[in-house]
């Protein structure tokens, strides 16, 4: 490890070993920061308070744009304090890269989220909550891992549906451009009605994520709580 690396340990969640990386930017000097749990604050811990005794990995980046050490570091430190976190949009992960890279992006996020399709997620919570009172610790337990079973199951239905929004308005975007570099401003004013449609679709989707998302994290927290 040397100072700017993007490293991680792996944490448990939902009682299974080694679900998730957590993330963070090694100091040069036995510091970390990262976006620390259960504060939810980007800190600058030990690296000790960081690994919580597990082994630290280095993350491997492919060939491309990195900032270089002391500009990694001064990034970081540039959000020391910040209390966004947001499980989708705004981790650990997120942190770490845009650090690294100038790119805020996640792919545990993708491939590890659980998140809801086919029920009411505004409604979804407190059924769980009224369900655990009176509830026996081995009774609640089996209700909170058999929700976040179901709702993990179906997490690869959404995603897409906003990466493509995502896409498309990108798409729509140069499209509109090269129409008006050749003076096509009909075709430029369509493309542009499609790119704006596409964006009204992404922030409906990042909305709906978002929240699930703070509910996913509600479910987790509870039990965390019976452990």
């Amino acid at each position: 490890m040397a100072k700017g690396d993007c490293i991680y340990v792996y944490r448990n969640l939902w009682q299974l070993d080694g679900l998730y990386k957590h993330y963070g930017i090694d100091c040069g000097d036995q510091t970390v920061i990262h976006y620390r749990k259960p504060s939810e604050t980007i800190e600058q811990t030990s690296l000790a308070t960081f690994s919580r005794g597990n082994p630290v990995y280095v993350a491997e980046y492919s060939e491309g744009f990195g900032y270089i050490p002391d500009v990694v570091v001064e990034r970081a430190k540039s959000r020391l304090g910040e209390q966004d976190y947001n499980l989708l949009f705004n981790n650990c992960e997120h942190l770490a890269n845009w650090c690294k890279t100038g790119t805020s992006h996640s792919r545990q996020v993708k491939d590890f989220l659980p998140i809801v399709d086919h029920f009411d997620t505004s409604n979804l919570f407190e059924p769980i909550k009224q369900a655990l009172r009176g509830r026996d610790h081995q009774t609640s337990a089996q209700l909170l891992t058999e929700s976040l079973i179901d709702i993990k199951s179906v997490w690869n239905q959404i995603q897409p549906q906003y990466q493509n929004a995502i896409a498309e308005v990108e798409t729509w975007s140069q499209v509109a451009k090269k129409a008006l570099s050749q003076d096509r401003e009909d075709l430029a004013r369509a493309a542009i009605a499609k790119k704006l449609s596409y964006e009204k679709q992404a922030r409906k989707f990042e909305l709906e994520l978002s929240e699930l998302a703070t509910m996913t994290e509600n479910i987790i927290r509870n039990q965390q709580e019976l452990e």
